[in-house]
């Protein structure tokens, strides 16, 4: 009887059994030679009965140990003893997917297709050596605390599925993922395991198994017969599509390779998984400063050079000498800001953002003359002030030399040469009305002479 601490091939001790199948038991033992935890599957003794089943499964079990693939559990060791035939093979930490399964209930798209796309990579590395699994299923996909997933516990025996549809009980979650050419009694192909791996997979996604009956024939003859009802309405239109596939009657309309399954779920997977990137408009750069533009009429702050500054560090260096003050400019709406607020002196909607830098260098304004420009207009100043001075000192002799011939009685003589015309104002009357225009008239025909001498 097979209980904890026998001693299989004088090396295995059993320790826990910690599950069981349709072709035997599986159970956490110690190699004592190693010294290593191991898992040691013990097989039906029934099994044992079919002619030439030991001999084939030595064989496969010889072959199953040289796939190198790290989602392949490794075979170490097979043996027989007292009609006892076990297999040796890596102890997996981790939890079944089946036991996943019967504590969440359901899957996201994500983390099922992610768990497909190991699974079906496995299956590819056996498939390379020859080797059909024949019994995937949720118990046989063990996944590490990391995440990773290994397929263990291989159905190695090929007749052993006519007494799995036939034996009760033990073989209802087998009968469940059997593909129908397994189940009309043809040999399992690869085709068969994308088959089991598909319904794996619409299992983690729905809760549920697509076909259930009372026993595990009834059950198999529905993989043949009937259609799954659909997937939940929350499962994306891809998985679906790539589930239905996985699942299809005929073998020649699936996957074609358990490598082609994978890629279209690893490729879901990395899909789902990615975050949604929000779009985010690219928005021109603003000055320091913006903020609601405010109605009421304002004028910037005036540096000593008569330009607008910006505060900063950088600071604009004074003028020499007394420049002309430039001419009145009408007030623009200003941007107020917090900043602006809080001390900072207004800067005119209409100017451009100060340059990138460590400081703010002054902004000009618009309105600001060249410096050729003023010196066009001191030029114009200077010569409008020396037209004034002569008209003044004109005026001046003329009043000059009329006072002098009323109080002497004769005019007075010009040099030699020359001769003048004194001015007569009037004192009264209409013609004294007219004085100022008439003033005006004699001036404007009076001229320089080459001596300096005025002259009509």
């Amino acid at each position: 009887m097979i209980s904890p601490g026998v001693m299989l091939g004088g090396r295995y001790r059993l320790d826990e059994r910690i599950a069981g199948g349709g072709m035997g038991d599986v159970w956490r033992g110690t190699d004592e030679v190693l010294g290593r935890t191991v898992a040691v599957k013990i097989l039906l003794p029934a099994l044992l009965d079919e002619p030439g089943f030991a001999e084939r499964f030595r064989g496969e079990a010889r072959t199953m140990a040289t796939i190198n693939h790290p989602g392949v559990v490794d075979v170490y060791d097979y043996g027989s003893d007292q009609q006892i035939a076990f297999l040796v093979m890596e102890y997996v930490e981790g939890d079944a997917l089946s036991r996943t399964l019967s504590r969440v209930g359901r899957l996201t798209p994500a983390r099922t297709m992610a768990l497909v796309a190991q699974a079906a990579d496995a299956l590819q590395a056996a498939h390379e050596k020859g080797i059909v699994h024949r019994d995937v299923k949720p118990g046989n996909l063990l996944v590490r605390p990391n995440g990773t997933l290994v397929l263990t516990d291989f159905g190695i025996a090929r007749s052993a599925i006519v007494g799995q549809l036939t034996a009760a009980g033990s073989v209802l979650g087998t009968a469940s993922y059997i593909s129908p050419e397994q189940a009309a009694g043809a040999i399992a192909t690869p085709s068969s395991d994308v088959y089991a791996l598909g319904v794996v997979a619409y299992q983690c996604l729905s809760g549920r198994r697509p076909f259930e009956g009372d026993n595990p024939l009834e059950i198999a003859m529905k993989h043949v017969r009937e259609t799954a009802r659909p997937l939940p309405g929350d499962i994306p239109p891809a998985i679906r599509s790539i589930v239905d596939r996985a699942m299809a009657k005929d073998p020649t309309a699936r996957w074609p390779t358990a490598s082609a399954f994978s890629a279209v779920s690893r490729q879901a997977a990395t899909t789902l998984a990615a975050p949604a990137q929000p779009h985010r408009p690219v928005t021109p750069a603003a000055p320091p400063t913006a903020g609601p533009i405010s109605g009421a009429p304002a004028s910037p702050a005036l540096a000593p050079s008569g330009r607008a500054t910006v505060p900063g560090p950088v600071k604009p260096t004074p003028p020499r000498g007394n420049p002309a003050p430039p001419p009145h400019r009408p007030s623009s709406p200003v941007v107020s800001s917090p900043a602006a607020r809080g001390g900072y002196p207004s800067v005119p909607a209409n100017r451009p953002p100060a340059s990138a830098g460590y400081g703010y260098a002054s902004v000009p304004s618009a309105a600001e003359p060249s410096s050729g420009g003023r010196r066009l207009l001191i030029v114009l100043a200077v010569i409008l002030g020396a037209l004034v001075l002569i008209c003044a000192g004109v005026i001046s002799y003329q009043l000059s030399q009329k006072n002098s011939t009323e109080n002497n009685g004769a005019p007075p003589m010009a040099p030699a040469g020359k001769v003048t015309t004194p001015l007569h104002l009037p004192t009264g009357g209409t013609e004294a009305a007219n004085a100022p225009y008439r003033l005006g008239e004699r001036i404007l025909h009076i001229g320089m002479t080459s001596e300096g001498m005025l002259t009509r």
